[in-house]
């Protein structure tokens, strides 16, 4: 804290230093994506510290236990590279744990090296180590590069690369590929889906793996995730939905170019405008109508943002996080005529400012948007031009702190709250859901700040 109030207003042009950046890195992604596998053991290609961060951040964020694999690199597979180590990994974790996928990615020293991980894991099919029936995949996610919402789009891809198998017929099925988010907001997704009754292949799927019950009996791998044989049928749907550009649209595409399987990429389906997008696109995907639940749950989400649309109107927004949520809460922001204030993401990608500055083009208000940027220069927009709400992950609360101002914690990680896993802010309940904590952060503040002339019991 005494450090952030040291925070200077003045701002300079940095471009080899970031300092709290807003984001980790790619096998954090990746993991969480093997994770949505049913029967995945997930394995990290580099030293045990480097697994030990990606499992503790996970299970820091969900408050579940979080099992992966490591190649436990030394001295000498840093220098030789770690063929060897993995070809053993192979053969103890099919061995001890019995997983029906091992999920491999990457780190920072195999990727260094040079390790080809996909030759590797024919090596050890060929070699007898992966039994009959089970299967590897692959992915490259080297940590100096990209975040956790890439190396999450590459481990989708490797799911779609590894295992879809073309057939003859189409199985009247559409893919949904949910993006980097919550395992509520997956299940969500299914619900939504169900409603509209379109079966659907959702992958992948952590509902269920990392939300699930206590229920007093251990099991190595929950009832949850996306099968093997699902993942392989893929290639025969009758077309894809990514949700989310950066997270989702690797698989995506690579299903419609290798296996001819046509694909729509959408935004996160967060808040009114891009939940009516990811309705409409699978209404005429699957052929179907909208039930009059689904049009029930939307009224409800109009009726409350009509109802507080005083307390909201021109509230200015400072948020930080991963491009596919921050695209999809600007957008939600604009339709509450709230102004997103300052915009902040650590993932790469040159289409961000494009979105953000069509979706801000009609706000008048000059909107800061930093690529690559981080929570320093965040804090020094806040210095020199204040909001009344912050938007972001726990990382965001000593920035809260300092400026005392409120704080909305959405995004990764989650270390400090629950909810985020078992309550969703996706689709028009997740919008409901996501307004009540908006509407209560910022309602809060007015009654500890109104004085007793204006402090009133019904607002």
């Amino acid at each position: 804290m005494t450090l952030l109030r040291h925070t200077s207003k003045e701002i300079k042009d940095r471009s080899a230093l970031t300092i709290n950046p807003a984001k980790t890195c790619q096998p954090v992604g990746a993991m969480y994506a093997a994770l949505g596998i049913h029967g995945c053991l997930p394995h990290s290609h580099g030293s045990q510290g480097c697994c030990s961060y990606h499992r503790s951040m996970l299970t820091r964020h969900y408050k579940e236990p979080v099992y992966a694999g490591t190649s436990s690199f030394t001295e000498g597979a840093s220098v030789f590279g770690g063929q060897a180590n993995l070809l053993q990994a192979f053969q103890n974790i099919f061995e001890i744990y019995d997983p029906d996928v091992v999920a491999v990615h990457s780190t920072c020293l195999s990727e260094t090296i040079g390790d080809d991980m996909p030759q590797i894991a024919d090596k050890a099919v060929k070699e007898g180590k992966v039994p009959e029936g089970k299967v590897v995949v692959t992915a490259s996610t080297p940590s100096y590069v990209g975040s956790h919402v890439t190396g999450f789009a590459n481990m989708v891809q490797g799911m779609v690369k590894g295992l879809a198998t073309k057939k003859d017929k189409k199985n009247g099925k559409i893919n949904v590929i949910p993006g980097f988010v919550e395992p509520s907001d997956m299940g969500e997704i299914k619900r939504l889906c169900k409603l509209m009754d379109v079966p659907i292949i959702l992958f992948p799927d952590t509902d269920g793996v990392l939300n699930g019950p206590l229920t007093g009996k251990h099991k190595m791998f929950p009832d949850g995730g996306v099968t093997v044989e699902e993942l392989r049928d893929t290639a025969n749907s009758m077309g894809t939905l990514a949700l989310g550009e950066w997270g989702s649209s690797l698989a995506a595409k690579y299903l419609d170019s290798t296996h001819k399987v046509p694909c729509q990429i959408l935004g996160l389906p967060l808040g009114l405008t891009a939940t009516d997008s990811f309705i409409d696109a699978l209404r005429k995907m699957a052929g179907k109508s909208v039930p009059a639940e689904i049009s029930f749950e939307r009224g409800q989400l109009v009726d409350v943002m009509k109802d507080y649309h005083q307390y909201l109107y021109r509230r200015k927004v400072a948020l930080a996080g991963d491009p596919d949520q921050l695209i999809a809460l600007t957008e939600f922001l604009v339709s509450l005529d709230m102004i997103p204030a300052h915009i902040v993401t650590g993932t790469p990608g040159k289409k961000f400012e494009e979105r953000i500055r069509e979706i801000t083009k009609d706000v008048p208000y000059k909107v800061n948007v930093k690529v690559e940027g981080d929570m320093f220069m965040l804090h020094q927009w806040i210095k020199n031009d204040p909001v009344d709400l912050l938007i972001g992950n726990t990382y965001m609360k000593y920035i809260a702190r300092d400026e005392d101002v409120p704080l909305v914690r959405h995004g990764l990680p989650i270390l400090d709250r629950v909810g985020h896993q078992y309550f969703p802010t996706v689709g028009y309940k997740g919008g409901l859901r996501l307004l009540e904590k908006i509407l209560d952060a910022i309602l809060t503040r007015k009654d500890r700040d109104d004085p007793e002339t204006s402090f009133e019991l019904a607002l």
